[in-house]
């Protein structure tokens, strides 16, 4: 077993550790071995801290001997996206414009009720600077990379969330997304992301995105998933934009299947290029739920490409970010993140404000599609994982990273539900990952159709021994 407890799913260690058949302190340090051997390469993680790591888990180890344990995660091993308040750590956004000397002495609400439920923090993990691109490398930490090819990104901001959750770096690990930023790292690396409807996870402090950005679960499981939702969405009064709180277990009702469901599949939203490999295995992936009695339709949503409406809230929030930096701070931001910073600052406030009548019209749009879909399935990406260090594919063809992202920003825009499940790999070993898309608030049934899926499917994890 000690070979292998990097790999178990939250739910399988803590039920190990009811039985007493395996210690918080032995999963902790042999996560830490995994990290010390596989992240010089991979750079998932910008600050690891083994003392507190050990010190967590020997508490744990002393609650469980007890037969009282703290909540519903003690002892499991968990990575913080370095864009959240973490108490005792730096949080330095990935950021050369930020001083580690200050005092850091909150957490976000997030970290709070992990802290709470007795997780154990490892540390860190990586991303672009503030979160601004769908790639993850920066000025402070480098280029991050992917576990199934160390040569090719892992998709971002979430990315050192996702190679540290798809290499046994941690059981559970908090992602954040402002135009997909959970749900690409997790198509990209064959992990399961969701990014909760807006307000089901509390944010303080709120993202400089506004209100396209979420908090939620990078886990290998998806019943995984469901258990870390159900304590990251405890309430917290910092946030006023939170939905009010529903005292619920998400691992509750997970098996019910989808027989029954009506399900809209959309291979390219009806203005997409897909990769015609990735198109192949999503369009095999959305069969699947035939199979599993589901109304599969192919469909397309209907609306138009919301990529302006989307890069005018985006690159106005990157204007609103840097607007208190100083000159020397400005200089050293992120090149492309300094373009982006430039176009926001440009956008007239009528413009502005006509992206956001956009978003309400598209809101409303989803809702009314709702009505005749239970779900909506989609690619994740509409092509694999490229070169790391790269912010697009292809710089004569692409502008900026929602170019390639076009799958999910619409719905940050819309703040519904959307998860990434793994559901096949290219010809090239790379994963590819389905999009599934709920109504707004029905996090539950996102949850329950993610599970159907992969309980037709055996979790595939990349070589290790090749990194």
């Amino acid at each position: 077993m000690a070979d292998d407890v990097t790999l178990l799913s939250a739910n399988e260690l803590l039920s190990l550790y009811r039985m007493k058949k395996l210690s918080p302190v032995e999963v902790t340090q042999a996560t830490l071995d995994r990290i010390a051997s596989l992240d010089q390469r991979l750079n998932g993680f910008c600050l690891v801290d083994s003392d507190a790591a050990l010190a967590a888990a020997k508490a744990s180890e002393a609650r469980w001997h007890k037969g009282q344990p703290t909540g519903l995660l003690d002892g499991v091993p968990s990575a913080i996206k370095d864009l959240i308040l973490t108490k005792g750590w730096p949080t330095l956004r990935g950021s050369l414009t930020i001083s580690r000397d200050q005092s850091w002495d909150e957490d976000a609400p997030c970290v709070a009720r992990l802290r709470e439920h007795g997780a154990v923090f490892l540390g860190k993990t990586t991303t672009p600077e503030f979160g601004w691109k769908g790639v993850t490398d920066s000025p402070l930490t480098g280029i991050t990379r992917n576990p199934w090819n160390p040569d090719v990104t892992p998709g971002g901001s979430s990315g050192g969330s996702a190679s540290a959750i798809a290499t046994g770096m941690g059981a559970l690990a908090i992602g954040t997304d402002g135009g997909g930023s959970i749900r690409i790292p997790s198509g990209f690396t064959g992990v399961y992301g969701i990014k909760p409807s807006f307000g089901r996870v509390p944010a303080a402090p709120l993202s400089p995105f506004g209100t396209v950005a979420h908090v939620g679960p990078m886990t290998r499981t998806v019943t995984d998933a469901a258990l870390m939702l159900t304590v990251i969405a405890e309430p917290d009064d910092r946030d006023w934009h939170a939905l009010p709180y529903e005292a619920r277990d998400y691992r509750i009702g997970l098996e019910q299947g989808v027989k029954g469901l009506r399900m809209a599949f959309s291979p390219d939203l009806g203005y997409v290029s897909v990769d015609r490999e990735v198109a192949e295995i999503v369009a095999d992936a959305a069969q699947v739920f035939s199979e599993l009695g589901a109304d599969v339709e192919e469909v397309n949503p209907g609306f138009p490409n919301p990529w302006d409406c989307f890069t005018k809230h985006w690159f106005a929030g990157a204007a609103n970010l840097v607007h208190p930096f100083t000159p020397e701070q400005r200089a050293k931001l992120d090149p492309g993140l300094q373009e982006v910073v430039a176009q926001g600052e440009s956008i007239a406030l009528a413009d502005y404000m006509q992206a956001v009548n956009e978003r309400g019209a598209l809101g409303q749009y989803m809702k009314r599609f709702h009505q005749d879909y239970d779900l909506l399935l989609t690619p994740t990406l509409p092509i694999p994982a490229f070169t790391a260090g790269q912010e697009v594919p292809d710089a004569m063809k692409e502008q900026r990273w929602p170019t390639w992202t076009p799958f999910t920003f619409p719905f940050n825009l819309t703040q519904q539900p959307a998860a990434s499940v793994p559901c096949g790999r290219t010809k090239a070993g790379l994963p590819v990952g389905l999009q599934i898309v709920g109504p707004n608030h029905n996090d539950a049934l996102v949850l329950r159709a993610s599970r159907a899926f992969e309980s037709t499917r055996s979790i595939e994890l990349p070589d290790l021994s090749v990194l």
